[in-house]
C-alpha cells in the first residue's frame, strides 16, 4: 500500500489512484529563461523517481505525466510585481523584444535542460506543454471566472478576488510567503493575483485586452486541459506551496468546484550555507558544473536519493565527490556479480516494496540494495537481476554503469596525448609548481581522466559521461 505525504492535509496518506488504467501527474517544469541549477533539478529527479514508483507498483496502469514549460508570464516576484523573466532574459542576451525571440530563447533553454533530464536518467515525460502554446485554454478559464464574478479589473490586468474564496490557502500560507507580496494600491485584497497582465507592447490579443497570462493562470489551464479538471497528483518545490499552488487551487476550484489534484507533494531545497540554490549569484550551478569535475550526472541522482524527498539537503563539491565514491563502489561490486540473472529475491523485494510504499523511501532502498550485495546466502546470479528489479525505481543504470562509470585504467592503454600530460603533470609536481599540475589535473577531468596521486605513483581512472 502506497503512502505518500500530502501537503493539502499535512498527513502521509494511502494513495489510491482515480481510475483502473492510468494515474494522471502533473509536474511544475522549468522557466526557460537560463538554464536549470542543480537545485532545480531536484523536482524532476523527485518527480521521476515518483513516476517510477508508480509505474513498480501499479503496472497494469498507463502514468499519464505532464510537466509544463513557463516560456511567458512569469514575472520576477510570485506577487505579480518585476519584469517578466523572458524579457528579461532577452534584454540579458541582446535579443529583440518580440514573441518570436522569447520562442527562440525559451527553445534552446528547453533543449539544455532536457540534455539535463537524460544526463540524469530521467523518463521523458507524455507531455511539455509550452505556456505560450495554451494562450486560448488560458482565456476560456479566465472568461469562466469572469463570468462567476470572482474577477475584477486594475490599471494593470484582471486580478482574481481571493476574498470570494472561502477556503483560499488550503496548503498552508507561510509568514515567509507573506512577505513575498507586493502589495498594489488597487489591488482590493494583498493576496489577490493577476490572470492577465495588460501589455500593448508585447502581448497576445485577447477580448478583455492585449496582454499576458499570469503565471499560476497557466498552469491551471495546462494541467486540466491534459488531465482533466481532477488528477491524482501535483508536485512541485516547497517554494510553490504558499502562493503559486495556492493560487492553481483557488482558480481552478472556482471554476470547477472540483478538488484540483488528490495529492500534492513538495521536495525540499537543495542548499548551499543554509541558503536555498537560486539562479543569480555564486551558487548559481549547473550539472555541468559538476561534470566538468569529473562528477557522473548519476552520483548526483545517487546523492539526492540518499535522503528523503521533502528534507533539505547541504550541497558541498566534496559531499558530492564522497557520493561519486559510494556510486563507484556499488557498482564495482555490480560488475562483479557478472552478466548472468537469476530470479527475484523474493525477501528482499518485499522490504523493497515497503521502504518505497513509505514515503518513497530511497534511502531504505539504497540500504537494501548494499545488504543484499553483502549477503552471502543469495547467488551472485539472484543478487544481479534483483538489483536490476529495484533499479527500475532507483533510476540509477547500473546495467550501463558497469559498463564505465569510473573503472581504474593502465597508463599503456592511455591515449598518447594523455599519457604525455600525466608525464608532464609528474614533471612539475618534481618541481613544485602545484599551480601548474592543478591546471593539468583539471584538464584531464574535463576530458574524463580522474588522478589519484598514491605514494606508489599516479593512479588513472576513466570517468564515463553516458
Amino acid at each position: 500500500m502506497l503512502k505518500l505525504k500530502n501537503t493539502l492535509t499535512g498527513n502521509v496518506e494511502e494513495f489510491k489512484p482515480l481510475n483502473e488504467k492510468e494515474i494522471g501527474m502533473y509536474n511544475c517544469g522549468p522557466t526557460v529563461y537560463n538554464y536549470a541549477h542543480i537545485g532545480n533539478l531536484r523536482a524532476y529527479v523527485f518527480s521521476d523517481t515518483l513516476r517510477r514508483t508508480l509505474e513498480y507498483l501499479y503496472p497494469e496502469r498507463k502514468i499519464k505525466q505532464v510537466v509544463n514549460v513557463t516560456d511567458i508570464g512569469h514575472l520576477s516576484g510570485d506577487g505579480d510585481e518585476g519584469e517578466d523573466k523572458m524579457t528579461k532574459a532577452l534584454k540579458r542576451e541582446g535579443k529583440p523584444m518580440t514573441l518570436e525571440a522569447m520562442r527562440e530563447l525559451a527553445d534552446f533553454y528547453f533543449l539544455k535542460f532536457k540534455e539535463d533530464l537524460k544526463l540524469l536518467n530521467i523518463e521523458t515525460p507524455e507531455h511539455f506543454p509550452f505556456a505560450s502554446d495554451h494562450i486560448s485554454e488560458d482565456i476560456i478559464l479566465i472568461n469562466k471566472l469572469i463570468e462567476k464574478k470572482y474577477t475584477y479589473n486594475t490599471s494593470d490586468g484582471i486580478y482574481l478576488d481571493t476574498s470570494r474564496i472561502k477556503e483560499y490557502g488550503k496548503l498552508g500560507l507561510s509568514s515567509s510567503g507573506e512577505s513575498r507580496i507586493t502589495v498594489n494600491p488597487e489591488k482590493k485584497n494583498p493576496r489577490d493575483f493577476a490572470l492577465w497582465k495588460f501589455d500593448e507592447k508585447l502581448g497576445y490579443i485577447a477580448p478583455f485586452g492585449k496582454g499576458f497570462p499570469g503565471w499560476h493562470i497557466e498552469c491551471s489551464a495546462m494541467s486540466m486541459k491534459y488531465l482533466g479538471e481532477t488528477f491524482d497528483i501535483h508536485t512541485g518545490g516547497i517554494d510553490h506551496i504558499p502562493i503559486h499552488h495556492n493560487n492553481e487551487i483557488a482558480q481552478s476550484e472556482s471554476v470547477t468546484g472540483k478538488p484540483l489534484a488528490r495529492f500534492w507533494l513538495h521536495n525540499a531545497f537543495v542548499n548551499i550555507s543554509n541558503d536555498k540554490m537560486a539562479k543569480s549569484g555564486e551558487d548559481f550551478i549547473r550539472l555541468q558544473s559538476l561534470v566538468d569535475r569529473g562528477i557522473h550526472p548519476l552520483a548526483y541522482r545517487f546523492w539526492l536519493l540518499q535522503a528523503n524527498y521533502d528534507s533539505p539537503v547541504s550541497f558541498t563539491f566534496e559531499s558530492l565527490m564522497s557520493a561519486q565514491s559510494g556510486l563507484e563502489n556499488l557498482t564495482n561490486k555490480f560488475r562483479e556479480l557478472g552478466e548472468k540473472n537469476g530470479k527475484v529475491v523474493t525477501e528482499y523485494n518485499k522490504k523493497f516494496i515497503s521502504a518505497i510504499e513509505n514515503n518513497l523511501n530511497t534511502a531504505e532502498g539504497l540500504a537494501l540494495v548494499w545488504k543484499l550485495l553483502d549477503d552471502k546466502k543469495i547467488s551472485p546470479e539472484d543478487k544481479r537481476v534483483t538489483i536490476l528489479d529495484f533499479d527500475k525505481v532507483l533510476g540509477l543504470n547500473f546495467d550501463k554503469l558497469a559498463q564505465g562509470l569510473k573503472r581504474e585504467i593502465s597508463f599503456n592503454e592511455l591515449p598518447e596525448e594523455i599519457q604525455n600530460l600525466i608525464k608532464e603533470r609528474e614533471e612539475v609536481r618534481k618541481n613544485k609548481n602545484w599551480e601548474k599540475a592543478d591546471l593539468i589535473r583539471n584538464e584531464l577531468e574535463k576530458r574524463g581522466y580522474i588522478i589519484d596521486d598514491t605514494p606508489e605513483g599516479p593512479k588513472i581512472s576513466m570517468v564515463s559521461r553516458s
